[in-house]
């Protein structure tokens, strides 16, 4: 098992080989600070090929998931003076890495919300694999209102409830509540308070534990593959991990327990 790194903006608790991250900054509302994204980018270096941490969940700390950026970063560290549109690309692209970095950790990813996921934080929330929210969950996407697009943050809105419905949403400063991102299909699942929350994590849980870990992670890369690959380099992809997998001690204890009719030695 991986040693989890030394962390400053969020708190860590892996109990039954499942790891919580709890953003831990409710006095900047968890925005994306850089100590906060330098944690998680460490934590996903650290953690992505640990097969004994079989899932993960992000959280907010305060009643609040994530604030987006961090304003007063861009204030003073983009507009300060010093930076040039150079300097602001180059973060910019930093901050896209970021999130693709998320986005294909090779693992299960719940994003349990509560509170508010407001602009890159919607965005963060939505590079998870599974969606939670309460109904009374606030979002937005008001970039725009600022005088900036919400840049790195598209592709990933795109990819989750389509282009018709992304346009409309970033170009027109929408709010919603967590009834409407279930309904738009931002959410995966709708939870009526905290504790209703944590059951629907629960099950979700219980539904990975059933899955092997490393024909997880390769189902993952496969399906994020389909976003980029032709149709021949698809086929090839899907075929290599398929091999991958048969042959593998998983493979091989996946299909014995399935004759033998009983648990495959990894699911609880």
């Amino acid at each position: 098992m991986s040693e989890l790194p030394e962390v400053k903006a969020v708190k860590l608790d892996l109990e039954d080989e499942w790891l919580t991250i709890s953003f831990n900054q409710p006095e900047k509302r968890n925005a994306l600070t850089e100590e906060l994204t330098n944690d998680l980018k460490n934590i996903i270096e650290t953690t992505k090929d640990d097969l004994t941490i079989r899932g993960v969940t992000m959280r907010g700390e305060g009643g609040i998931f994530c604030a987006g950026g961090d304003l007063k970063m861009f204030k003073t560290g983009f507009q300060g003076g010093e930076q040039g549109k150079s300097d602001v690309t180059q973060a910019s692209k930093l901050t896209g890495k970021f999130f693709e970095m998320v986005n294909s950790y090779p693992k299960p990813v719940i994003m349990s919300v509560e509170g508010a996921a407001m602009a890159g934080g919607l965005g963060l929330m939505t590079t998870g694999d599974v969606v939670i929210v309460t109904k009374d969950c606030k979002f937005s996407l008001t970039e725009t209102t600022l005088g900036i697009p919400p840049a790195q943050i598209a592709p990933f809105i795109v990819a989750r409830i389509g282009l018709s419905k992304a346009r409309r949403l970033m170009l027109t400063a929408a709010r919603l509540n967590g009834s409407d991102a279930y309904d738009i299909g931002l959410a995966d699942f709708l939870a009526e308070d905290a504790n209703e929350l944590k059951t629907i994590e629960n099950e979700i849980k219980k539904g990975v534990m059933k899955c092997a870990p490393k024909a997880n992670a390769v189902t993952k890369e496969i399906v994020l593959a389909t976003r980029h690959m032709s149709k021949d380099e698809m086929i090839e992809f899907a075929a290599n991990g398929f091999a991958e997998c048969m042959l593998s001690p998983e493979g091989l204890e996946g299909i014995s327990s399935f004759i033998e009719k009983r648990k495959p030695k990894w699911s609880k």
